[in-house]
Parts: C-alpha cells; sequence; structure tokens
C-alpha cells in the first residue's frame, strides 16, 4: 500500500465506497441529443431574491429550449448563514411565479428524481469519497495550519504587497511528508483537506461563456481547501462533484461567480470530469442619482420576490417582464404573437445582456396591465379573490358576498378587441372597484370647473326622468344627447368646438355629471355597463343623493 493511500486510509477509514460505485450509481441520463440539463442551487440564507428568480427563469427557459431538465438543489453547507424556513421561502415563490422544477426540491417538502441527495448536507460521503482518491492520488493533502496562523500569513502578504491566498511559500502544509501528516492525524489535530494545484498564476486559462464570450483569466496556483475541517466540502467542490454526477450540463449563474471559474476548471481536471458549459447572467441593475448599481436586498424593496406576492403582480406580469430584460426581442415576439405562451419564445442566452439590464418598474407596470387585459373575467376574479385572502381579508369578504357580482365587475370592457388596460397589480383593485361597493364609494362629487351645481342638478334630473335599466349602450348614449339641448348643452362635440359660445358644454359634460353622480369619478370603463352592474335601485339612489348635494349647494 502506497504511503498517500495510507493517509487517504487514515483520514478517511469510515469511507468504503468509491467514486466508481457513485459513477455507477448516478450513470449519465438518458435524453435527447443535445438535451440541456441545468440547475438552481441556492443556498437558505434568506428570501427569494428577484436576482435568483431570474436566473432560475433562464435555467428554465434553456432547458426547454432542449427538452432537457431543471433541476434544484440546495447548497447548505454554510450552517452559519442559514435562515430557518429559507429553502421553503425560496421553493414556495419559485412555484407561486410559474417556474416549475423537475428535479430535485420541486416544493416545499417535496423531493423526486433519482439523483440525489439535492442536499449538500446529505451529501458529505459522496464528497469525502473523491477526497479520499485525491488524497491516495497526491492530488490533495491535509493542512493543519490554525487560523492564526492564516492571519500572520495574511498580514505577510499584505505587507509584502503580494496577493493574498494559500500558495507558493506561504502554502507551508503543501510540503509535510506522508508519515509527518499521517502521525499529526493520528495525535488527533485538527485540520482541512486541500487541493495541490498545479496551476501557475502566469499561465492563462481561456473558456467560452455563452452570455459574455470568450474570456481569459490567469490560472489558479492556489491549494484552496476542498473539505473544512468538519468534513463538509467548500462550494467550489461541492458544486463540481454535484454538477458531475447529477450530470449538469449548463452552468448559469450570476456572473459575480466568474473569479471562481479557474478554480472550477482546475477541480474537474482534477477529478477527471468533464467541465459543464459556463453562462454568467449579469445582475439586473437600479438607477440612483444618475448612476447604476446592482439590486440591493438592503435598499431596495423590489429586490424580494415577496414584494411582487404583496402588490399583487400575476406571476405571468413579472415573467414577461423579464423576458423583456433577458432577450431584448421579446416584446417584438410578443407583439406578433399576442396569444402564445411566453415559453413558445425561441430564448437565446447569447441575446442577454453583457452589462446588466435596468429595472424599470413603470416598464413591468405596462407589461402587467396588457398581461391583465389578456385574462379573461373569471381569471381575474379567482386571482384577485386569491391574493385578497391573503393580503387583504376585508377585501376578500367584500368579493365573495357574491362571486357573480364580482365577475360582472370584471366583465365591463374586458374581452373585446381592445381591452381597457387600468389594472397593474391585484393591489389596484380595491380602489378600482370601490365605486361598486358600499362598503368602499367614497361619494365625492366633485364637478369640472365649467359645471355650476346648478346645471348639474338639472341634468341630474333630467336624466333620472328617462333612466332606463334596460337600454344597450347605443341606446344609452341616445338618451344622454337627447337631454342636452334642453339643458344649452351641444349633443355634438364636433358642433360645440366650432361654436363653445353657444353652449354650456357638450354631450362628454352631460355623460360626466352622470358618471360623477354615480361612481363619484371622471374616468371609469363603461359607464352604462357599471350602472346596469351596480343596478337600479343604486343607480337611482346615487342620483337623488346627487340631487340634493348639488342642489344644497346652489
Amino acid at each position: 500500500m502506497s504511503v498517500y493511500l495510507q493517509l487517504a486510509q487514515a483520514m478517511f477509514p469510515h469511507i468504503t465506497k468509491t467514486p466508481e460505485d457513485y459513477e455507477a450509481q448516478y450513470p449519465p441520463r438518458s435524453l435527447p441529443d443535445g438535451a440541456r440539463v441545468t440547475r438552481i442551487a441556492p443556498s437558505p440564507t434568506g428570501y427569494l431574491h428577484l436576482g435568483t428568480f431570474f436566473t432560475s427563469m433562464v435555467n428554465r427557459l434553456t432547458a426547454d429550449a432542449s427538452q432537457g431538465v431543471f433541476f434544484f438543489r440546495l447548497e447548505d453547507t454554510d450552517k452559519k448563514r442559514e435562515v430557518e424556513g429559507g429553502a421553503d421561502d425560496i421553493l414556495k415563490g419559485m412555484k407561486d411565479f410559474g417556474l416549475t422544477i423537475d428535479e430535485g426540491f420541486v416544493a416545499p417538502g417535496e423531493i423526486i428524481g433519482s439523483y440525489g441527495p439535492y442536499q449538500q448536507s446529505q451529501r458529505a460521503e459522496i464528497y469525502q469519497a473523491y477526497v479520499k482518491l485525491l488524497v491516495a492520488e497526491n492530488k490533495a493533502y491535509p493542512c493543519f495550519c490554525t487560523e492564526e496562523e492564516r492571519q500572520s500569513a495574511r498580514d505577510a502578504q499584505e505587507a509584502s504587497k503580494e496577493r493574498t491566498g494559500y500558495y507558493g511559500k506561504y502554502a507551508v502544509c503543501r510540503n509535510l511528508s506522508p508519515d509527518e501528516a499521517l502521525q499529526r492525524i493520528t495525535a488527533g489535530e485538527s485540520y482541512v483537506v486541500r487541493l495541490r494545484s498545479e496551476g501557475n498564476e502566469a499561465n492563462r486559462v481561456k473558456f467560452d461563456d455563452m452570455i459574455k464570450g470568450t474570456i481569459e483569466m490567469p490560472e489558479n496556483d492556489e491549494d484552496i481547501v476542498l473539505l473544512k475541517s468538519d468534513g463538509i466540502p467548500t462550494y467550489h467542490f461541492a458544486h463540481a462533484v454535484d454538477d458531475h454526477l447529477m450530470r449538469t450540463t449548463h452552468v448559469i449563474r450570476g456572473d459575480e461567480w466568474i473569479s471562481s471559474v479557474p478554480k472550477h476548471l482546475q477541480l474537474f481536471k482534477t477529478l477527471g470530469f468533464k467541465p459543464p458549459k459556463y453562462a454568467h447572467v449579469s445582475p439586473i441593475m437600479v438607477e440612483e442619482n444618475g448612476n447604476k448599481r446592482k439590486l440591493s436586498k438592503r435598499k431596495d424593496p423590489q429586490a424580494a420576490m415577496h414584494f411582487y406576492a404583496q402588490q399583487g403582480y400575476p406571476a405571468l406580469s413579472v415573467l414577461e417582464y423579464l423576458l423583456t430584460i433577458a432577450n431584448s426581442d421579446f416584446e417584438e415576439w410578443r407583439r406578433t404573437n399576442p396569444t402564445a405562451p411566453y415559453n413558445a419564445f425561441k430564448f437565446n442566452l447569447k441575446k442577454m445582456s453583457v452589462s446588466g439590464a435596468l429595472f424599470d418598474l413603470d416598464k413591468l407596470n405596462d407589461v402587467s396591465k396588457t398581461v391583465i387585459a389578456r385574462m379573461t373575467a373569471t381569471e381575474v376574479a379567482q386571482q384577485v379573490l386569491h391574493w385578497a385572502d391573503e393580503y387583504h381579508p376585508a377585501f376578500a369578504a367584500l368579493l365573495r358576498r357574491d362571486t357573480a357580482y364580482t365577475e360582472g365587475i370584471f366583465s365591463i370592457d374586458r374581452g373585446n378587441a381592445k381591452p381597457r388596460k387600468d389594472i397593474a397589480r391585484w393591489s389596484d383593485v380595491p380602489d378600482y372597484v370601490s365605486y361598486f361597493f358600499d362598503e368602499l364609494y367614497d361619494n365625492a362629487l366633485e364637478l369640472p370647473d365649467n359645471i355650476s351645481p346648478a346645471d348639474a342638478a338639472a341634468i341630474l334630473r333630467a336624466y333620472a326622468a328617462i333612466y332606463d335599466p334596460s337600454e344597450d349602450k347605443q341606446a344609452w348614449f341616445d338618451s344622454v344627447k337627447s337631454i342636452c339641448a334642453p339643458l344649452g348643452f351641444s349633443p355634438d362635440v364636433k358642433e360645440y368646438k366650432k361654436n363653445p359660445d353657444n353652449f354650456k358644454g357638450h354631450v362628454g359634460d352631460i355623460s360626466t355629471v352622470i358618471r360623477i353622480a354615480v361612481t363619484g369619478r371622471r374616468m371609469t370603463p363603461d359607464l352604462c355597463s357599471i350602472m346596469q352592474q351596480l343596478g337600479t335601485d343604486k343607480v337611482q339612489e346615487r342620483l337623488n343623493t346627487a340631487i340634493s348635494v348639488y342642489e344644497n349647494n346652489i
């Protein structure tokens, strides 16, 4: 038995499986040629960030475009930063906003797939089997340096203006003999396991990033930590083993990881693995004082997916908005294909922004208004109720009092060639529909400057006398026109504009007074439909109330 094999056995006496065993346990996937296997691998250290969701969407679309697989792996080796319930929050957010997961953690408490465990803290023996082999091959070694010794080395490096790290003459445990290392392990000294790097910083490593193009960087010459003293791997090593055994073909992640690629490529080569293809996603930016900066968890409420849930943005609105960020030609495609599902769009990694797209809440609202305008009244009612049940229970109770009435509200000006685009998010709805409910109605009967209370009262009395709830839109408008001339208003807007001094106003002013009396607003969807939805008794009641108010103000 070689001395290095003896050392490996002493370090990992409990490890009986070999890498060959795991290669057999996790064989290449049976997928169509060219199928891409992508993943999202967050740490459970807090809420679901918009950037994480965006990257997940890109992974999902990349897998979809090739009949591939998108899986979720939980990277939970940093227990100090772990937040209780963090993983479930991420998974719930993904599900709530329409991102399905094929394998791994697919929902809170639900795991499927044959390439698990999908949680790094449950894969310790797998990592240790590969490290054991590297030690036996003299490609890794135990390092007994204390944190105090490491800090002293860092101080010396900074004093001499050298880059910090465990390399060259500073890699003091690299030259320990296997016998000395074995003695120190037997004596019970604590240690980490480091890679015996064969890199040289003077050399260059080149790789093709599917978003950013060709990138060239110095080789890694640091003896990076593979296993910490508790036997748990670092992210660098764990991701290499996991992505190989889970047969990941494309690693699509934030561009903060670009600087780590030389380490990762070196690990794949040392382990004898074929490296995946890399695509590094630029961060979503915000504008502040004329400058751009990354979307911040601390500064920006819109950084959290909770924000979109609380505000009531439909899942499809968020997805479609993020697609406008991801590929600039999505908007043109959507205009050409207004009713197609969003994932019918041919997403392309190479069309993603190299520098990072700017987040625009106004643009999100515009996209969302279009998405909501395409929905049926039933869909709107269901989604509003779902949102209100969680975030506005009192409003939900009003809507549930008569669901047919509720659905009728949302059917107004919907389903035609040019539906209105008044609602951007479900939190807009309580105010938007308030005049349909006495509990919310604010009868602000403020008139335009060109209409006196006396004229308003006369208009409403004249209309109340001919009000017919059975009229359709054209008949209703004809009725409104019929009372114009006797009251001194023009029934024709064009005629009024030619001779404004001959009239008090025009038919639009008449309908505005009626609209204010019935809804308390100057701008609403189709007033005839609103009145039909409110019902005869409610309309008459509001007309009479407004008449009384205006007459008392004469």
